[in-house]
Parts: structure tokens; sequence; C-alpha cells
């Protein structure tokens, strides 16, 4: 039998040690080097960077057409050239004198009302005063609203002067408008430099979306469930049912003393299950569900409706859309958040992903109602009713713009096809006979 004999570490010279040590510091140094330079140049740019932020689009445009210029005269010997870039720096420091100058306003933006219905008139006022104690030039402010920008000149103001100006609001859709920040520009008259200092926070504008009113019998679907004694037996409640013997792990509150020391065996207390009722909304705002704007639009209002006829009857509500949980605690907090809601675009596969995905940490519901577009197969709505009890009711509104609104039972599932807002007391009133 052959050994097979070992390799020996082959010994490093002291050459070789010497070298690689020194790689080693070059690279070391390096990278340090490298870290550094990074360093000054974030602190440079940080310096520079309010100077940068002045010179507009149109400076920069000038500032390259003068290097060009320079540049063209230098190899070609132009002067024509060197004219035309000494013409562009010098409008350029014309410009400065414009950017200089501290101004001392006080800016205020009023909304009113803050909380509209959608068609509804709403108007903005900015107020600027001057909160110095010398007077102020003409300057122009901006404030954005929404996606638009609206500008005004504010004249000269003296000291403990104020000027008020007025501005409308867009409010035909369902949406949060955002009013502000207000800002002062200064700068020249061709653009190139703009100098910009803000003065306001954001303001808020919810515009909420239109609602039917609906008889407080609608919601009469989940108020026969309140309190509602059920079959099934629990630990814990408040409708007692039987005694049975004690098993490890029960709770000693649930002892019942009396029998337990006649029997000479502990008892506890058996209880029948008490429902209270849990409504849930599953709205879905996938893009690709709705035939058109408009009927994602009404979507929301029947889903708003639907809230906020069951948060005024004092029942408990959860409405799940892709994107958002909103919030039931009163009907102005779901009605802002229903401001919010956006539609979706491919976050789900299916209907019944969603909606087992955004119920799965909620409360076992007595009623669910599911809101779909047109684009919606009726068999995605009953592959979201198999996800819940048989004890659960389930209601489907299938939401057709323009369409004749209508009643339907499909392999026992209810379906509400909706046309118009208007249709919807009527419909929920059949539903309940």
């Amino acid at each position: 039998m052959t050994r097979v004999a070992e390799k020996a570490p082959r010994r490093i010279s002291q050459a070789e040690f010497a070298a690689k040590s020194l790689w080693r510091a070059i690279g070391d140094g390096a990278r340090t080097g490298a870290r550094l330079f990074w360093q000054l140049l974030k602190r440079a740019w940080r310096a520079i960077k309010p100077v940068t932020d002045v010179v507009g689009p149109a400076g920069w445009l000038v500032l390259c057409a003068a290097a060009v210029a320079f540049l063209i005269s230098a190899i070609f010997g132009w002067l024509e050239f060197t004219f035309l870039a000494t013409t562009l720096l010098a409008a350029l420091l014309v410009a400065v004198v414009f950017v200089f100058g501290r101004a001392t306003y006080a800016v205020d933006i009023a909304l009113n009302p803050h909380r509209v219905v959608a068609g509804e008139r709403a108007l903005g006022e900015m107020t600027v005063a001057n909160s110095g104690e010398r007077g102020l030039l003409p300057v122009r402010m901006e404030l954005p609203v929404g996606d638009g920008v609206a500008e005004f000149v504010i004249p000269g103001l003296a000291p403990e002067k104020s000027h008020e100006e007025l501005f409308a609001v867009p409010t035909q859709r369902r949406a949060v408008i955002v009013a502000g920040p207000a800002i002062s520009v200064r700068g020249d008259q061709l653009g190139l430099l703009r100098r910009t200092v803000r003065w306001t926070d954001p303001v808020e504008l919810f515009v909420h979306p239109v609602t039917a009113r609906l008889a407080s019998s609608a919601a009469g679907l989940v108020r026969d469930l309140e309190g509602e004694i059920t079959k099934k037996i629990t630990n814990s409640d408040i409708s007692f049912h039987a005694l049975r013997a004690y098993e490890p792990g029960d709770a000693l509150r649930n002892v019942h003393w009396r029998t337990s020391a006649r029997t000479g065996q502990l008892m506890v207390r058996q209880f029948e299950e008490t429902r209270r009722s849990q409504l849930t909304i599953v709205h879905s705002t996938e893009r690709s569900l709705y035939a058109s704007d408009d009927e994602f639009e009404l979507g929301v209002s029947v889903m708003a409706s639907l809230a906020l006829q069951v948060i005024r009857d004092g029942t408990r509500l959860a409405v799940v859309t892709e994107n958002l949980q909103l919030k039931t605690a009163t009907p102005v907090s779901l009605l802002d958040d229903s401001s919010r809601i956006e539609p979706a675009s491919g976050r789900y596969d299916s209907m019944r992903e969603f909606a087992r995905d955004a119920t799965r940490r909620l409360d076992d519901p007595s009623i669910v109602m599911i809101i779909g577009g047109s684009l919606l197969e009726l068999a995605e709505f009953r592959n979201v009713q198999t996800l819940f009890s048989q004890d659960t009711t389930t209601l489907a509104f299938r939401i057709e713009l323009g369409s004749q609104s209508r009643l339907s039972k499909v392999s026992g599932l209810t379906v509400i096809t909706l046309g118009n807002l208007a249709d919807l007391p009527k419909l929920l009133r059949r539903v309940q006979r």
C-alpha cells in the first residue's frame, strides 16, 4: 500500500512578503483616497447647490451657448463669437441684480370649505402681509393647486399692510386636492435666474364622492343579526348553555363552585356563542375591471353610500380595497379615505386572491358586500363567496354604467346590477323583502 506524500506548504520569502504588504498598503490608500475625494465632492456640491438652483433652464442654455461661442472664437479666431459670448455673459450678470433682496412676508392659505362633494364649489384665499419694518417691492407668487399652478402678482406692500387673492379650486371629480406651498419668485424677465422662497405648507381639500341617501331600513340586513345566539358552543360568552367536567387549560373563572362542591368534581360553565354583526365590503379598484373612469367613480359612490349607512346604524364595518383599508370610525373619516382611492393595476391575479388577502386579518363577517366593475365575470363573484362560511350572507354589486338596474340570483348569490346611483335605495329595499 503506497502512501501519498503530503505537500509541504511553500515558504514565502521576505521579498514576497514585503511586496504583498506594499500592494495591500497601496490598495488601502487608494480606497481611503477615493472616499476622501467623494466626501470633498459632496461637500463642494452642497456648497454650490444654492447657486446652481438659482439658474433656470434658460440660464443654463445661455451659459452653454457662451462656452461654445468662446470655444469657436479660440479655435477659428472669429471675433464675432467673442462678442456673442461676452453679450450672453453680460446678460447673466445683469440678471443677478434681480435675485438679491430679503422679503418679510407672512403668507396664509385658507380653503372654504375644507371638504366638498364632487361638483360643489370650493374657493381659496391667499393672504400676503408685510411683517417687516420696511416696504417691499412687487413680487410674483406661485401657488400649486392640484395639477396646475396659479400665479399672482403681489403689489408693493408697506409695513403691516396685506394683500388678498382669491382663487377657485376645481372640484369636478373626487380627489384629494393639495393647495400649496406658496412660493415667491424673484428673477429677471427673461427667466435666466430664478430664486424661490417657500412661505407655507400644503393644505388639503377633500372632494368626497357623490353618495345616495339610504333609508335606515336598508341596513336591516345586519340589524337582525345583532346579538343573535348561535348553535356554536364556546368557553367564553354571555349566554349560558350547560356544565361539563373540568379539563386542563380551562379558565378558573368559569368553574361553577357550588356544583363542584356537591359532585366532588370540578365543573365549568359552557356558553352558546352570541354573534355580533360584522359587515365587510370588498371593493375591487382594479382598473381592468371597469369599462371607463365614470364607471369606476360610480363604484366608489356605491361603496361610500353603503358604508355611510352602516356606520350611521352603529354596525361594525370593514372596507377593503387593493391598496387601502378605509377608516370607518366616523362618516367623515370614511369619506376622506374614499377621496384617496385610486385605480389599482395588476396587484392581484384574481378577485378571489385579493379578497382572501384583504380579509385574512378581519373578524368573520355576518354579511359580505362585493363591488366590482362590469368587466368582472359573475364566476369571480362566486369565487369570492366561497371564501366565507355558509352562515354569511353575500351580496354582489356589479357596476355597469348606463345599464338597466336589476336584481337577480345566480347559484344562490344575490347579484345587484347598478347602472345609476339613484337606483341603489330601491334595489336594497327589494333585497330585504
